[in-house]
């Protein structure tokens, strides 16, 4: 049976004092939780936060690293760091980084293999705009995203990789996909991966979905058959919306 993965992915957003605050906070109430939980402050707060979250079970995960593990790569952050300050997890391919900044599907699988090299585990993003949703690609751009994303890794290693679905045009608009529109294409990234590698593997995957969870509408994303979890942006700012998404009971 899968577990319900649950990720904060706190963005450009929080100071070091405001970071730890917030982590201190989160590893208090979620004492106890029988969920999986992550969160992915800025660079700058990884270290003052990985010490709270080494002490309370929650993962820490970073939002983006380089292609390289070294080198003349001014303004990134490589593997190594990553792995040094404890780092467990890193967000790769999310739509801010395709959309906005031009990752490409061959520099996001170069960071997949890398990360996953040095034994950190990966949330894998895949989604479509909003033009894409409209001309009816929703199920070809997130398994095109997938398979790019994956080439070259091993079934072996998919215990360490988490896909998840989040459609751009949901990302910080305050709309959400419908339980039932997310669910189809969970369903068919599932099946992708049964292609990809085999009916047991598609099974055991983790598959979160992303844009704009909150609260009000976690239970009824996750009830879905096929929806494993939340890659949670805004509402994992505060605990007061964080928490109760993180505390959703099956």
């Amino acid at each position: 049976m899968r577990t319900y993965y649950i990720a904060g992915n706190w963005k450009m957003h929080m100071t070091i004092p405001e970071a730890r605050s917030l982590a201190k906070e989160l590893a208090g109430e979620l004492k106890g939780c029988r969920h999986k939980i992550m969160i992915a402050p800025p660079f700058t707060a990884l270290a003052a936060v990985a010490e709270i979250c080494k002490k309370s079970g929650i993962l820490l995960g970073a939002q983006n690293m380089c292609t390289e593990e070294s080198g003349a790569h001014t303004g990134e952050i490589s593997v190594l760091m990553l792995k040094d300050l404890g780092v467990d997890v890193v967000i790769l391919g999310h739509s801010e980084r395709r959309h906005v900044y031009g990752e490409k599907d061959s520099d996001i699988n170069k960071k997949v293999l890398l990360a996953l090299k040095h034994g950190l585990d990966v949330i894998l993003c895949v989604g479509e705009t909003l033009e894409e949703r409209e001309a009816g690609k929703a199920l070809e751009i997130s398994r095109n995203q997938l398979i790019s994303g994956l080439a070259g890794v091993s079934e072996k290693a998919m215990k360490s990789v988490t896909i998840a679905y989040e459609p751009v045009w949901a990302i910080g608009t305050g709309k959400t996909a419908t339980p039932e529109d997310a669910n189809e294409v969970h369903a068919d990234i599932r099946a992708c991966l049964k292609d990809l590698y085999s009916e047991s593997l598609a099974a055991s995957v983790t598959i979160q979905y992303g844009g704009s969870v909150k609260p009000s509408n976690a239970r009824g994303l996750m009830e879905m058959e096929h929806l494993d979890g939340a890659l949670v942006g805004g509402a994992s700012l505060k605990a007061e919306t964080f928490v109760p998404i993180a505390l959703f009971d099956a």
